[in-house]
């Protein structure tokens, strides 16, 4: 597990010359059972009809609720997979900063369920999505 106190940092560092780095996302805040990250709705985040696109809500839900699942597993022994995410857009945006809080609905041994908020500059709510993730054993002793 990464310490809380270095997570943001590694988080960040990790995100070069991802989609997170594309799409402008930036990990701000971590918990014992909570992550944040934030993105500005740039025309490069639109569908054509100049709003947030609803997978570039999904990218940036997958990167911080996945990245919940990471920094609170073992990764010299585990993996952590995507299994199934979905969303539901509540309302649309064209510009401004959305940030994405994470936190655990379920954290078993076998499986992570989180919840991610997409919130405005305004508190209000975006989209609210679930992802599973699984947290395999790796093979060969972590090798």
């Amino acid at each position: 597990m990464i310490n809380e106190q270095n997570a943001l940092n590694a988080l960040n560092k990790m995100c070069s010359d991802t989609l997170m780095e594309h799409l402008g996302i930036i990990y701000t805040e971590v918990g014992e059972n909570y992550l944040v990250a934030e993105m500005e709705v740039t025309s490069k985040h639109w569908q054509p009809m100049k709003i947030l696109h609803g997978g570039a809500t999904l990218a940036l839900a997958e990167s911080v609720g996945s990245a919940l699942s990471v920094i609170k597993t073992d990764m010299n022994n585990y993996d952590v997979k995507g299994m199934e995410i979905n969303a539901n857009h509540i309302r649309s945006i064209r510009t401004g900063t959305i940030t994405a809080k994470a936190h655990f609905i379920h954290k078993g041994g076998l499986t992570h369920i989180v919840e991610v908020n997409i919130l405005n500059e305004q508190e209000k709510l975006i989209s609210v999505c679930r992802i599973t993730n699984v947290i395999l054993k790796k093979q060969n002793g972590g090798k």
